[in-house]
């Protein structure tokens, strides 16, 4: 049976889909909120986030969500100062982690779901439980 939640942003009731926590309503609205700041940011390239809010009226936050999400990069030579890696706090354009730190976590998961295989001797066979009872 399909959970029913309320929207995030503006409370109405929804069908959660395991994946969004926002109604269709406010994903269309958030999705034309991103089309506005990516097209000035096109058109302004190095503006400033504090900048770009004012002049979209998109809030920083939506902003900076879109930055994390890896869906806009900041350009430019501070272009480092107000996003940080979530695991060792070095300065980055886009995304939750910098390159060295996703580069980690992702070989500490792929060690974490390989598992070595045990050597099977050749002299071991199997068998089916009907053709062990004939025997």
């Amino acid at each position: 049976m399909a959970e029913i939640r309320n929207c995030k942003e503006c409370g109405r009731l929804f069908q959660y889909n395991g994946i969004s926590k926002i109604c269709s309503r406010c994903q269309r609205n958030d999705e034309d909120d991103f089309k506005i700041v990516k097209e000035y940011i096109y058109e302004n390239k190095g503006a400033s986030l504090v900048e770009v809010s004012e002049e979209t009226g998109v809030e920083e936050d939506k902003i900076l969500r879109y930055l994390r999400q890896g869906r806009l990069e900041i350009v430019g030579d501070d272009a480092t100062l107000f996003l940080e890696c979530e695991r060792c706090g070095t300065g980055i354009r886009t995304g939750r982690f910098c390159a060295k730190c996703a580069k980690e976590l992702e070989s500490e998961l792929k060690s974490g779901f390989s598992r070595p295989q045990a050597p099977r001797s050749s002299g071991e066979k199997m068998y089916t439980a009907e053709r062990k009872k004939r025997r």
